[in-house]
């Protein structure tokens, strides 16, 4: 199995590989890295590239070819999954983390903490990985498992954008940060001190509002009496083993 760490938790939002390659190491999971891992594509072809995102897309297919292929990135598993065998007419044999992680816990190799009920912790569904990749339910049977999961009122098919995706966090930053502060909005209806996700752009981008639009904070932590933790689901997973490895 390759782990292909995507642009994003490679270069930005670190931990989030990190987490998960301790979780694979825990479940003792046979896995590698790329020397160079270089780019899926994905951000290329949503934002009009089409020709520089082939050229990138056919680089990385001779790196996976006849291997499974681990990826954290819901954009990577859109794009892998479905966009490699359009433009290739080749099939990637791609699992998104949050399947394999529910697979490894269902199998017993990965022991989490008992769900006391106290712990309140929203979910919140990547346009790549629900809309377009219908993956709705294995983040939510992992966190149920160890806490008490909170839905936000637009949920699944419904959910709220980011605000990050297709290249508007680029070219309409305002745009982005508008549609995340309605997100966040959301997130704070439900009370939670938690907000877990499965896409490094979501993260990115919601922490990214948190840190800049000071009266939105300040709102939050008087409602909540404290900031809210946005985790990536492997950095949730860490945090609730009932044994780590060193």
């Amino acid at each position: 199995m390759i782990y292909f760490q995507g642009c994003t938790a490679r270069e930005k939002l670190r931990e989030i590989s990190k987490s998960t390659q301790r979780l694979l190491d825990q479940a003792e999971v046979e896995y590698t890295l790329l020397d160079i891992e270089g780019c899926c594509g994905s951000v290329l072809l949503r934002t009009g590239f089409g020709a520089d995102a082939q050229e990138i897309i056919m680089n990385t297919w001779e790196k996976l070819k006849g291997e499974q292929v681990l990826v954290s990135c819901a954009g990577c598993y859109h794009t892998f999954k479905k966009d490699y065998p359009k433009i290739l007419g080749e099939k990637v044999n791609v699992i998104h983390t949050s399947q394999l992680f529910l697979s490894l816990i269902q199998e017993g190799k990965l022991s989490l903490l008992h769900n006391s009920g106290d712990e309140r912790v929203t979910y919140h569904d990547p346009c790549h990985l629900g809309r377009h990749m219908a993956e709705y339910q294995a983040p939510r049977d992992i966190i149920g498992k160890t806490a008490h999961l909170v839905e936000m009122e637009r949920n699944r098919e419904l959910a709220r954008c980011c605000g990050a995706g297709s290249g508007v966090k680029s070219a309409f930053p305002e745009v982005s940060q508008s549609v995340a502060k309605m997100r966040l909005g959301d997130v704070r209806k439900t009370g939670s001190e938690i907000l877990v996700t499965c896409c490094p752009f979501c993260i990115n981008n919601f922490k990214s509002v948190m840190k800049t639009s000071k009266n939105y904070n300040t709102k939050y932590s008087k409602d909540l009496k404290r900031r809210l933790e946005i985790l990536d689901l492997s950095q949730f997973l860490v945090k609730r083993l009932r044994e780590v490895a060193p």
